[in-house]
């Protein structure tokens, strides 16, 4: 009888040890025809409709040009995914955000990053998206991607980025 609670406890212990899920462990798959036993070596992605999907799948960015509001064909090509992913997931909303590399005034970079937003929106709308899921804004030059004088890093900064705000399955 003074064994029986540290059986039960032990009971317990190997109860939720084996249901305990391992996701660290690569998962086995049984072959119930021939028994064999192999391991499933498949890579698994974002979960469909998720911000990562979006990201991966659609892309977040595109880039311009230097003092530049237009679209070249590598955006084009990034909005037509970003377009084709939204018509998936109709509930979704997005915020469209305007950048501007560190070069000139405050006042004009944040002009040119809201003609850079509003170009990416304009974009998306006549590719079918719905323009009440769409908000802009313009970062101009204070938050920059990269923060070195250079001018790769200027290329990068100047950019338009989609953030999905809701609607995309967590």
């Amino acid at each position: 009888m003074k064994l029986a609670p540290f059986a039960a406890l032990a009971a317990c212990s190997l109860l939720v040890t084996a249901c305990a899920s391992r996701p660290d462990e690569t998962p086995v798959v049984q072959d119930t025809s021939t028994g064999t036993t192999t391991t499933d070596t498949r890579t698994t992605g974002p979960v469909p409709g998720s911000i990562a999907d979006f990201e991966q799948n659609a892309g977040d960015r595109v880039f311009f040009g230097l003092d530049r509001s237009d679209l070249d064909n590598a955006s084009r090509e990034t909005l037509r995914r970003q377009a084709a992913w939204l018509a998936q997931y109709p509930g979704t909303r997005i915020l469209i955000a305007g950048n501007a590399d560190e070069r000139g005034t405050r006042e004009y970079n944040l002009a040119l990053g809201a003609r850079r937003a509003n170009s990416v929106r304009d974009f998306l709308v006549s590719q079918g998206v719905d323009a009440s899921r769409i908000s802009t804004v313009s970062y101009g030059k204070e938050r920059p991607t990269c923060t070195q004088s250079t001018e790769s890093c200027w290329a990068q900064n100047r950019n338009g980025i989609t953030v999905v705000t809701s609607g995309a399955v967590s």
